[in-house]
């Protein structure tokens, strides 16, 4: 089974191509560009490198949310015409889900974070030991002090992993409970992630058609809250 895994859910985009488990090839960026500008020359890159034909991706996966309002909608309307085209399934991703992937080869409690502004950060917690990994919370949005006190309750290690580990980290409500933050070449979220959750969702049926895969906003996007404070 091949799979085309993209994310562009925050300021880091990448791409992928998975097959039986084993990653073909992968290309990353975390330059600042717009998505618009470097999501599609990066899928056909990753494409011939790998020596596939998009005719040949049995499924299509891409991190639905949350993250960047603007980059989850490219993503995802990305990967719904290209799986349309073809006429193949999705794999809708939490990317915070995804972004723990980076942290199975450590036995820790993993704090996947990313900036949902407003004094907020998007998160889910994991437990990963032995190479298992068990979702602790769902995907939810709360404040940083929130957050590390819930941290504070853990036994295991806490990695923070994702854009927003750094301002975790360097918060004062993280800085007296001791977490780690996840070394760089792993912090980001990356699409091999994506690739392995999107695996599992296959093995268990948990794919979507092209018409039904849509974006994940765990709160409405600002202009919709800047809206009803104006009423």
């Amino acid at each position: 089974m091949k799979i085309l895994a993209i994310d562009c859910s925050a300021g880091a985009a990448s791409a992928c191509i998975w097959q039986d488990g084993k990653v073909l090839g992968e290309c990353f960026t975390n330059v600042k560009l717009t998505h618009s500008q470097t999501l599609m020359p990066m899928i056909c890159g990753v494409l011939e490198y790998a020596k596939v034909y998009l005719q040949q991706i049995d499924v299509f996966a891409v991190t639905a949310g949350p993250g960047s309002f603007t980059g989850v909608r490219i993503g995802v309307a990305s990967i719904k015409g290209m799986a349309f085209a073809q006429n193949k399934p999705c794999a809708s991703i939490s990317t915070l889900e995804a972004m723990a992937e980076n942290l199975r080869v450590l036995d820790c409690t993993a704090c996947c974070v990313m900036d949902a502004r407003c004094g907020q950060v998007y998160n889910a917690l994991f437990e990963i030991k032995n190479g298992e990994m068990r979702r602790l919370t769902p995907d939810r949005a709360l404040s940083i002090d929130e957050l590390a006190a819930e941290c504070a309750k853990y036994t295991m290690p806490v990695v923070l992993v994702g854009d927003g580990a750094e301002l975790c980290a360097k918060s004062e409500a993280f800085e007296t409970i001791g977490v780690r933050l996840a070394p760089e070449p792993i912090r980001f979220q990356r699409a091999c992630g994506t690739a392995a959750c999107a695996a599992r969702a296959a093995e268990s049926g948990n794919l979507v058609s092209a018409e039904e895969l849509m974006p994940v906003y765990l709160r409405p996007p600002q202009a919709q809250r800047s809206l009803k404070v104006k009423h």
